[in-house]
């Protein structure tokens, strides 16, 4: 049997200092099996995770839904052979699985994904570690009220980036005195020095002003380390920051502090683990969490009536997403909202008025909102976060992320297209279609009208994976029923007859205008089919193919750019040998300016009579 040490009975420090040993053998052997890894960038980890292992981490191992447990996020994933290592000191994996690192079917990929029980979210994408943390912070601090900590430990690379900072915002300005962040200082980045190198100072400074309480330490002293984390452990009213000077590649001459070595395995393993003192086979009771139950999510009024909305009235789709969001909160307990400083007009504020207690300001910071979202998923909740369109294009590294992380986030984007009018090109959501289609596994959604908004916004809450939904900030036509179902994956015909010789399809904005078309080309009597394609993610290949056999020419209508939007799910459809219908496209082509919104759609050629004009074109053709 391997030997045993707990925290039950006090390490010394040089057992500690063994165990660090031992992380950073397995860490070279595990990327010499691979043949690829980041041993260097787990190396100088090493004591950070021997300390935390042995003398602070709360985890069962055995129970990794335990609400107790504490959440440690490597947000420098690179260094995954360091996690995977102490993993095996843990006794959570073995030996022979730790030597599976980066081989297909193993669950110990280049960088950690929730494919392994104790890993949370996926990292490797840098940045993303911290505001992910301070939302699984926030769960246990305002929504769950746990006694778990959050520990992030990240790279000085990443403090480069600015959702880092933002992060850094969000939870000075919460106090999360339950999450502590260690940056591993080890000077060295991919290509070279960082930006501060070893100036410890230059980083505390920054953090301090974002009120954390702030450590600077030598991050190879086992007794530096343990007093740091104790203290972050005691620290009331705001988050710590350890601040650890530490050397890439350490305990290894070839390598240790050496440029060039990053994102290799070691060129002697063998050399490196003599150097390293030999293997080691040592064991970590790692201290049981405390006692806890997540507390129950009861809903105040499960029974709550969805907003229901007289066809012939006027609502903007926005305001039928708050009201629904805010009567969901009732019937739900565990819907969560998030909002980028612009609840007023997203309508997510309709929320706030009735659950303060479940409504997150993430502020104009729109990689910690989802990052925060993600975070709040982790924990069981159901997160919606709501922006503008346009600013989602800032977080779409953490949306592409949080698929990769198997995360169920909703996101709403508002005030999306060329219809929002006057404020111009860059408050216009025209690239979120193809952006959030792109996303492996996501749901993408664009309502008409305010009933079919109520049906999409409630399903949403049991969709798996990335759901969107798009919003316009006008007022359009409430053309459906409020007791009409919308199944995602469905679509509406809502024109139809045996002798169309064109279908006209829109989504959102554009069924309105679609509407218009057929009317004029009904005048003229041309038949026009008419189908409000309001999921595009996944479509309704069926409806599709049908009115293709049927009527052989397409004009397809979007209020978005060509490139990844709805002309592009329809088109979609019709692969692997499927006849392709005779297909116009019209889209957003030219760069919008300021105009009123009809201008707008005139200008963009996605108004009535462009599309009635374009399937004239496609009849003569």
């Amino acid at each position: 049997m391997p030997p045993t040490v707990t925290q039950d009975t006090v390490l010394s420090d040089a057992q500690v200092a063994e165990l660090a040993q031992q992380l950073r053998v397995d860490a070279v052997r595990a990327a010499d099996a691979a043949g690829s890894g980041h041993p260097t960038s787990s190396m100088s980890a090493a004591e950070i995770f021997a300390v935390l292992l042995a003398r602070h981490l709360r985890y069962d191992f055995d129970r990794p839904e335990h609400p107790g447990n504490d959440h440690l996020i490597l947000s420098k994933g690179h260094a995954s052979p360091l996690l995977y290592a102490a993993y095996k000191a843990a006794g959570a994996i073995a030996d022979d699985e730790l030597l599976t690192f980066r081989k297909l079917g193993s669950r110990l990929e280049g960088h950690p994904t929730p494919k392994v029980p104790w890993v949370d979210v996926a990292t490797g994408s840098l940045g993303q570690g911290l505001p992910i943390g301070v939302g699984v912070a926030l769960a246990g601090a305002r929504l769950d009220r746990l006694p778990y900590r959050v520990w992030v430990v990240c790279g000085d690379s990443e403090m480069a980036e600015g959702s880092v900072w933002e992060a850094f915002e969000q939870a000075g300005m919460e106090g999360l005195d339950n999450l502590t962040l260690i940056v591993d200082v080890n000077r060295l980045g991919q290509r070279g020095p960082t930006r501060h190198g070893w100036d410890l100072d230059a980083y505390a400074r920054r953090i301090r002003a974002f009120g954390w309480h702030t450590v600077e330490i030598d991050g190879h002293d086992v007794d530096a380390v343990d007093r740091a984390m104790a203290t972050a452990r005691a620290n009331r009213g705001a988050p710590t920051a350890i601040i650890a000077r530490t050397r890439k590649g350490r305990g290894v001459a070839a390598v240790e502090n050496q440029e060039g070595k990053h994102g290799k395995p070691l060129p002697d393993a063998e050399a490196a683990i003599r150097e390293l003192g030999g293997r080691r086979d040592l064991r970590v009771q790692v201290q049981a969490p405390a006692d806890a139950e997540r507390p129950a999510r009861e809903a105040p009024d499960p029974d709550a009536a969805l907003p229901r909305y007289d066809r012939g009235g006027s609502v903007a789709t926005r305001t039928a997403f708050g009201e629904t969001l805010a009567v969901l909160g009732d019937r739900r307990g565990d819907v969560v909202t998030l909002d980028g400083e612009v609840g007023d007009s997203t309508k997510a504020q309709l929320f706030a008025a009735d659950h303060p207690e479940r409504y997150i300001e993430c502020y104009i910071a729109e990689q910690e909102l989802i990052g925060s979202a993600v975070g709040v998923g982790v924990c069981g909740w159901t997160p919606y976060a709501s922006t503008f369109a346009a600013f989602l294009t800032r977080a779409h590294d953490f949306l592409r992320m949080a698929a990769v992380s198997r995360s169920d986030l909703n996101v709403v984007g508002t005030h999306a297209g060329v219809a929002i009018g006057e404020d111009g090109p860059s408050q216009m959501g025209l690239e979120d279609l193809a952006m959030l289609r792109a996303i492996h596994g996501s749901t993408v959604l664009y309502p008409c009208d305010a009933n079919q908004t109520v049906q999409l916004v409630t399903a949403m809450a049991e969709r798996r994976g990335i759901t969107y939904l798009r919003a316009s900030r006008g007022d359009f036509p409430v053309i459906y029923g409020p007791d009409e179902a919308f199944p995602i994956g469905g679509s509406k015909v809502l024109r139809a007859g045996g002798e169309d010789q064109v279908t006209l399809i829109g989504a959102g904005v554009t069924v309105h205008e679609a509407l218009s078309a057929a009317d004029k080309l009904a005048a003229e009597g041309i038949a026009a089919r008419v189908i409000d394609l309001y999921s595009l993610k996944p479509v309704d290949v069926q409806t599709l193919r049908t009115a293709a056999r049927e009527t052989g020419r397409f004009v397809t209508v979007e209020d978005h750019h060509p490139e990844g939007g709805l002309g592009d799910a329809v088109l979609e459809a019709f692969g692997n040998g499927h006849p392709m219908p005779l297909c116009t496209r019209l889209a957003v082509h030219s760069m919008p300016g300021s105009a009123t919104p009809d201008e707008q759609l005139d200008a963009a050629g996605v108004s009535a009579p462009a599309i009635a004009a374009a399937a004239r074109k496609l009849l003569a053709d």
